[in-house]
This record gives C-alpha cells, sequence and structure tokens, in this order.
C-alpha cells in the first residue's frame, strides 16, 4: 500500500491552529474574571500566566521524552495502564466537543448581532460542517485557513490595545480610580483572587492541543508552540483587564459581558473598531472550531492504533485525513447542538471541568515519567515541586469553578459517565463477547442452530483479537524485567502470543535469559512465549523489517526506557512503545 506523507507544520502555522483557541478566551475571560475578582482581575490573570508558565516545562519535558500524538492520553498510555489512559483521552474528547459546539454557537450569536435575521442554529450547523470538509481535506489547508484566522485576531487585539492606550492618555484614569474604590462583590481579596483566578483559568483552553497533533510538526516547534500560547495569554489577558477597568465602569461590566470587547472597541475606538471586534470575534470562534477538530483527529487515530476503538476509523483518504474520525465527531457535535436545543450554558461545564481534568493528568503523567521513566531522554526537565504546584493550582481552580457553578459539574458528569461506560466497553469486550456467548447457550438452547451458529462467530471474533502477536526487545535483561513485562501485558492487551527478540551483534552466550523464559513460559500459562535471537543492530530498519516480515503493526512492539547511550529518539522508532 502506497504510504501517505504530507508536509509538516511549521511554527506559525501549529501556533495558528492551537493558538487560536486559547487567543479567543480574550473575548469572554477578561469579562468573567472581572465579574468575580472586579479590579483585581488582572491579578488573578497574571496568577493564571505563572501557572501556564510551570505547564510550559511539564508539556515540554513529556512531548519531548515521547514526542507522539495523544497529549495526556500518551504519556499515561507510556507510564501507566490503558485505562487511566482511556479516562484523559475521554476527558479530552468531551472538551474539544463542547469547545466546538459553543465557539460555533457563540461565534453565530455574534454574527448575529451583525445580521440580525441569521438563524443561529441552522448557522451553527453550517460552520461545523464547513470545518469538517477543512479538516477532511488535511492538515496543510487546515493551517492555512489558520494561520489567516490567527493573524487577523493578534492584529485585532493590538489595534484595540493601542486605542485603548490613546484613549486613556487623552481622557486620564478617573475611571480607574472610582473602579479602585468600588467595593467587592464577592466579599475579601482572598476570596475574589481565588473564584476570579477559577474562571481566569478557561482562558487556557487550547493550551493542551499541540500535544494532541505534534506529530504533524517540524522537529522542535512543540516547546515553540507552548511558549508562542504562553506569551499571548500573559500579555493580552491581564492587559486587557487592566485597561477595561481604567475605560468601562464596573457597573457596566455586567450589562454588557457577552460582547465586552466590543463595547470596549466602541468606547475607545469608535462604532468601526466594535465592529470589526466583533467580525474578528466570529473568525477567532471558528479558528477555535478548527482546532478541536484537528485535535480530536491525531487522538482518536492514536486511540485506534492502540485498539481501543474500532479499526474502522483508521481509513485514510488521499490528502491523510482520517475522514471516518472527522465526521462521526461532526455526528457528536450536531447530536448534542439539537440536544440541548441550542442552550449550550450546559455544555460550558463539560468544557470547564474536562478541560481542567485533563490539565491535572496531565501534570499526573509527568510524575509518573519521572517516576517510571526516569532514564528516558529528554530535551528539557520541570523540577518535581513546579509540576506539583501546578497540579495543586489546576485542582483548586477545579473546586473554584464547582462553587461558582455546582450545576455545571453535575451537567459534565452526566456526560462523563456515559462516555467512560462506552470506553469501559471497548475495553473489555472480550470477556463481554464471552459472557455473550454463556448467554446465549443458557437462554437460547431450543434454537440450538442459531446458538451455534453465533457462537462460532463470536468465538472467532474472540480468537481473531487474541492472536494478534506482540513483540518486546530484550537487551538480555534479568528475569524481574520480564516478569514485569509479561505482567504489563497480561493486565493491558488482549493477546495470546508474545515474541521475545534479542537483538546482538556477536555470537554472545544466552542461557541464562533462556532459562528465565521457560521458567516465565511455565508461570504464564494464558501468553505463547516465542524467544528469537537476531544478529544486527537494533534501529529504525530493523523494526521496519520485522514489522513487514512478521505483520505486526509497530505500536504492538514494546522496548523498554532506553538510555542516554541510544542511537535513536522514541519518535524514530514509528510509534514502539515503552512499558518499562
Amino acid at each position: 500500500m502506497k504510504e501517505i506523507v504530507h508536509k509538516k507544520l511549521n511554527q506559525l502555522q501549529a501556533t495558528a491552529i492551537c493558538g487560536n483557541d486559547i487567543s479567543s478566551s480574550c473575548l469572554y475571560v477578561s469579562a468573567l474574571t472581572i465579574l468575580y475578582a472586579g479590579q483585581y482581575a488582572w491579578i488573578s490573570l497574571l496568577i493564571v500566566a505563572v501557572v501556564l508558565f510551570l505547564f510550559r516545562k511539564i508539556y515540554g519535558e513529556v512531548v519531548g521524552a515521547i514526542p507522539l500524538n495523544g497529549g495526556a492520553y500518551n504519556v499515561l498510555l507510556n507510564t501507566s495502564t490503558k485505562r487511566l489512559a482511556s479516562v484523559a483521552a475521554t476527558l479530552t474528547v468531551l472538551s474539544y466537543m463542547a469547545t466546538a459546539v459553543i465557539s460555533a454557537s457563540e461565534g453565530m450569536h455574534y454574527l448575529h448581532g451583525i445580521f440580525e435575521g441569521l438563524n443561529i442554529t441552522i448557522a451553527t450547523v453550517v460552520i461545523l460542517i464547513i470545518f469538517t470538509c477543512l479538516a477532511i481535506l488535511g492538515i496543510g489547508e487546515s493551517a492555512f485557513v489558520a494561520v489567516i484566522i490567527f493573524v487577523t485576531h493578534i492584529t485585532t487585539l493590538t489595534l484595540l490595545v493601542l486605542a485603548s492606550v490613546w484613549f486613556l492618555l487623552y481622557n486620564g484614569l478617573e475611571t480607574f480610580h472610582v473602579n479602585w474604590q468600588t467595593p467587592l462583590a464577592t466579599g475579601s481579596i482572598k476570596t475574589a483572587l481565588f473564584l476570579g483566578f477559577s474562571a481566569a483559568m478557561l482562558g487556557i483552553s487550547g493550551f493542551e492541543s499541540s500535544a494532541n497533533f505534534v506529530e504533524e510538526q517540524e522537529q522542535g516547534i512543540f516547546p515553540k508552540t507552548l511558549r508562542n500560547m504562553w506569551a499571548i495569554v500573559s500579555f493580552f489577558n491581564p492587559v486587557i483587564a487592566i485597561l477595561l477597568i481604567s475605560v468601562i465602569p464596573l457597573t457596566e461590566v455586567g450589562e454588557n459581558k457577552e460582547s465586552l470587547l466590543a463595547h470596549l472597541g466602541e468606547t475607545t475606538g469608535g462604532s468601526w473598531l466594535a465592529w470589526l471586534i466583533s467580525i474578528d470575534a466570529v473568525l477567532v470562534l471558528c479558528g477555535a472550531v478548527l482546532t478541536s477538530f484537528v485535535g480530536v483527529s491525531g487522538l482518536l487515530n492514536r486511540m485506534t492504533l492502540d485498539r481501543i476503538l474500532p479499526n474502522y476509523f483508521l481509513k485514510q483518504n488521499k490528502r491523510g485525513s482520517h475522514y471516518r474520525i472527522v465526521i462521526s465527531f461532526l455526528i457528536l457535535c450536531i447530536s448534542v447542538l439539537f440536544a440541548t436545543k441550542g442552550h449550550l450554558e450546559s455544555l460550558a461545564g463539560v468544557y470547564t471541568f474536562s478541560f481542567l481534568a485533563v490539565m491535572a493528568l496531565f501534570g499526573i503523567g509527568n510524575l509518573l515519567l519521572k517516576f517510571k521513566r526516569r532514564k528516558l531522554p529528554r530535551p528539557e526537565r520541570a523540577r518535581g515541586i513546579a509540576v506539583v504546584t501546578a497540579v495543586i493550582f489546576v485542582i483548586a481552580a477545579f473546586i473554584g469553578n464547582m462553587e461558582l457553578n455546582i450545576n455545571s459539574f453535575y451537567t459534565f458528569l452526566k456526560y462523563m459517565i456515559p462516555s467512560l461506560l462506552f470506553i469501559g466497553i471497548m475495553l473489555n469486550r472480550v470477556i463481554l463477547i464471552k459472557l455473550l456467548i454463556e448467554a446465549l447457550e443458557y437462554f437460547y438452547q431450543p434454537l440450538r442452530r442459531m446458538v451455534i451458529l453465533s457462537n462460532r462467530y463470536l468465538q472467532n471474533l474472540s480468537l481473531k483479537i487474541n492472536s494478534q502477536e506482540f513483540v518486546f526487545f530484550t537487551k538480555g535483561d534479568d528475569i524481574a524485567i520480564l516478569n514485569k513485562v509479561l505482567q504489563y501485558v497480561e493486565n493491558n492487551e488482549t493477546t495470546k502470543k508474545l515474541k521475545i527478540v534479542h537483538v546482538k551483534k556477536d555470537e554472545e552466550s544466552n542461557n541464562a535469559l533462556k532459562k528465565d523464559l521457560e521458567v516465565l513460559d511455565r508461570a504464564y500459562d494464558d501468553i505463547d512465549i516465542e524467544y528469537l535471537e537476531i544478529k544486527g543492530e537494533f534501529g529504525p530498519e530493523m523494526i521496519d523489517e520485522l514489522s513487514k516480515k512478521w505483520n505486526i503493526p509497530k505500536n504492538f512492539m514494546f522496548i523498554a526506557s532506553p538510555g542516554n547511550k541510544f542511537s535513536y529518539r522514541v519518535s524514530d522508532l514509528g510509534g514502539v512503545r515503552l512499558i518499562m
């Protein structure tokens, strides 16, 4: 089969795809933070910038060590179990789903303010379909559109900041002084800062997206996307908050919270600037929809390769796009849109808590990487205390948002629980097939012929799943390490066959290794262990050769964590998984 190759994304393209999501927060997070923290909103936003700075190192270390698509799912898959990794993946998909639907709908609300005859629900569906088609065309076309939206948005925000500064130079800081003396609606300064911080954490949604399509980026681009997103949020969000409390009376914030930046633009620059901000809002919110489609495509493809989702989703078109994943995601988004009847307040809770949970799980994944894969080379390292601090801040934001709106948390659970049940079914489908076989035999004994045929089909299906061979490349490890390998395979994979391959360069004796494997073969009755010795040099070429020769996908091949002397990066091995 002809291999599909597409061009990698450069710094601007990669930043634009994920940056549209995170930079769109400027449209709402300042107003939201001011409602809870009042004149101290800019401090809450600066605290968020500090937390995001900590996550730059956290993400940089994890993805630098394991540069594969999947984000939190990827790191947890390589450091813990499939079940925990699947929880992270489920949360990420829910976050993308809520982001896509809310962003498309909010963008059409802005457009409705310009064209009052617009049907918002129909327009939202049209936007979702347009960006589905764009995602199907491929990452290159998606990046081109994302760059246009991103540059337009940053230019518009810069114009707004300059117009507001110019306005203050001519009109003074009287409004700022009045606002600064206004009593806080939330009581003490500590409470205001905490609630403001909790609300402001929603302004960094999209930061996790770059890790979900890292394989589509050029070498060394990923950490630059993190830096760029951090710089955008750290500058614009606090600065816009300060400008708002310097220009707009706090009493007007609540009245104009849906389009506060447009109101600021009209006050400082006139109706033309307000109109420009509204158009920009439509574009950048649509850009956030594109971020969701690109991110979910990379994540679900990785989950399918790891056999959590059906192989049906692996199909690609000529442009290398996983169109079945994209279309399925479109159907999910439209279903949710009509199920909520266009009233998306309930979806805000799904977006809020799933995003914060993903950030916390990524931090936990970083700690597991330090503990379990300490020998794995990585370009940068986050200090343990910094990781713990970042996770604590995210948990605090999670609790704070529960206090702000407990009903949103209950809505989040209503979406989360069925999603986890579906993933649980996929992870345990062999057990469920066996239970179904037993149920058929028990309840349908009179229909003997039907039972026999069904039994045969399900048995064959079960055998097909279990017949998938896996490979572990050993360096001549001792019995303790090999035992951990077999425990991992037994607990995480549905297979009956494991090849243990030792690649050697000369005629070295492996009698001790062979004896150890004989002991383990007797200990693990359910796994058929086959030991092979191959002369040569372990590397990408050998992995490619063995993968084709044995017809075993590379993501079903395992290695222990390589040391600093290893000649290749993990990403060079084509998806080989680390399990030690």
